[in-house]
């Protein structure tokens, strides 16, 4: 109790439900069977760990309040910014605090700095500064939010500490996407404890209401709570999922040193002066992963082998993954030209492209890129079906081979993979041309999988009509092209499927 009978504003870390707790029925139900389940799919590399569960709390509510051992601060170079959290820290800190920070003469980007908690629950406060995100500047945002997580970690081990209360250190006047750096925070914090578990007890994540969802939606790829959480959320898991402490990986930077360079392993120390040194320099420094360089004129001689070029082709889709996951793509999103419906009459996803909606000469289309791949890369993972409206196109949506070619090179493997089906609505002499020179002379592998589609009672044949969503113009025009009046019989059908899919009271006829 406070002064006066009052009760206490702060929160005691133990009262606090873990993230295990919401789950612990589910899992007694379900053990079993995941069990069985996990021996036949491949692990998660974040694997369910019952003992670092125990340890994660998420919270919603002022990091301020917490009675942890140590809370974190996150601030700017001068350890002076005025944003939510550093400014609760100080009102319930007291004076004492802004003298404590005048000592330590700022704080660089990255770095973690460690004051007294004066009139705070917390006994400690570390403070760190996120970095400035722009896009051109990904890698070193990345790596820089990863050193605020993991030197506040270290200083917590180094200082002994039983619990550590985490803000979200990407403040929203830094422009750090919230999902992106929410994966670098727990994957950070995860390899943290699977190391150095034994010596934190506890770690809150303290999140805003805008915030508590996104950490809901991640926490399951990195700490799940059975072992068919666990496996549910690997197709989820970004592509770039750091290296055994959680920091990013750049793949053309990873470089290898040996204690003899350009001298096998298993030579001994009386053959070096004898060995075949003739070798030397056929590596790149010190024997980097593959000399990128080279690689990319092997590429262009055709020289490279199938695998080389498989990991090569793999590296650039993550970097364009990476890359869609780090850009504002709202503007291409409110197009609608791209999204999710049902499922065709095989269970297979279906993926709707309408044309129309493309204003190819208006938009930037490599962002129209980077959406595709946004969308797409977690329905490409299983088999899937793409409807392509081709109805009232002109030649301001026409979409140039160039770009087709660039999209269908740029894409992962399993796109092409699982694609079964492509049905391209309403085409034009015009279009079936082009499309017939495009997937003869330009890409392989496509010509059968595409089918023209003339009306969309053939489409139905394929796709039912309660798991297809149409545009309304398609649906008046095909009415108009076939019928010739939009009170024939399959028109009204079609409305009435589309009216089912928006009520709430589904009944069939």
């Amino acid at each position: 109790m406070d002064p006066l009978g009052a009760p206490s504003q702060f929160v005691d870390v133990e009262s606090l439900p873990g993230w295990t707790d919401a789950c612990e029925a589910k899992q007694l139900d379900s053990h079993q069977n995941a069990v069985e389940k996990a021996q036949a799919d491949v692990r998660s590399p974040f694997p369910y760990r019952k003992d670092i569960n125990a340890k994660i709390i998420l919270w919603k509510g002022d990091v301020a309040l917490l009675n942890c051992t140590a809370i974190v601060n996150t601030s700017n170079e001068s350890l002076t910014d005025k944003n939510p959290v550093s400014e609760s820290i100080f009102m319930h800190a007291g004076p004492d605090l802004r003298d404590e920070l005048q000592k330590l003469k700022g704080c660089r980007t990255g770095e973690a700095k460690l004051t007294k908690g004066f009139n705070l629950a917390a006994r400690f406060i570390i403070h760190t500064v996120g970095p400035k995100y722009k896009t051109r500047y990904r890698t070193a945002a990345e790596s820089s939010l990863y050193s605020c997580y993991r030197n506040v970690l270290q200083l917590a081990k180094e200082q002994a500490m039983c619990s550590v209360g985490f803000c979200v250190i990407n403040s929203l006047k830094r422009c750090y996407p919230l999902e992106d750096a929410t994966h670098i925070a727990l994957r950070t914090v995860r390899r943290f404890l699977e190391i150095h578990g034994e010596t934190l007890e506890k770690v809150v994540f303290a999140v805003s209401e805008l915030e508590e969802a996104t950490y809901q939606k991640l926490l399951p790829l990195y700490f799940p709570r059975s072992l068919e959480e666990e496996i549910q959320s690997l197709p989820y898991l970004p592509a770039d999922i750091g290296n055994a402490e959680g920091e990013p990986v750049v793949p053309e930077r990873q470089i290898r040193i040996t204690e003899k360079p350009g001298v096998p392993d298993d030579a001994s120390d009386e053959e070096g002066l004898e060995a075949d040194l003739s070798f030397i320099g056929s590596h790149a420094f010190a024997r980097m992963e593959g000399d990128v360089d080279k690689q990319r004129r092997l590429i262009l001689q055709g020289q490279l082998s199938e695998a080389a070029l498989q990991k090569q082709h793999q590296r650039n889709y993550n970097r364009w993954l990476c890359q869609a996951r780090a850009e504002d793509l709202s503007d291409i999103a409110s197009l609608k030209a791209l999204y999710q419906t049902g499922v065709d009459n095989c269970g297979r996803t279906v993926m709707v492209v309408v044309g129309r909606n493309i204003p190819v000469t208006l938009i930037d289309m490599e962002k129209a890129l980077l959406y595709f791949i946004h969308v797409m890369d977690h329905i490409a993972v299983k088999e899937y079906v793409l409807v392509y409206f081709h109805t009232l196109t002109n030649d301001y949506n026409q979409l140039d081979s160039n770009f087709l070619k660039k999209l269908y090179d740029v894409v992962d493997a399993k796109y092409k993979r699982n694609l079964k089906a492509l049905y391209f609505v309403h085409p034009t002499f015009r279009s079936k041309v082009s499309a017939w020179f495009f997937t003869t002379f330009t890409v392989s592998g496509l010509k059968d999988k595409i089918h023209y589609v003339e009306s969309l009672q053939q489409l139905f044949t394929a796709i039912p009509p309660e798991q297809i969503d149409l545009p309304p113009f398609v649906l008046e025009y095909d009415a108009r092209v076939r019928f010739s009046y939009p009170s024939s019989g399959i028109f009204l059908l079609m409305r009435y499927f589309q009216a089912l899919k928006q009520s709430e009271n589904f009944m069939p006829l």
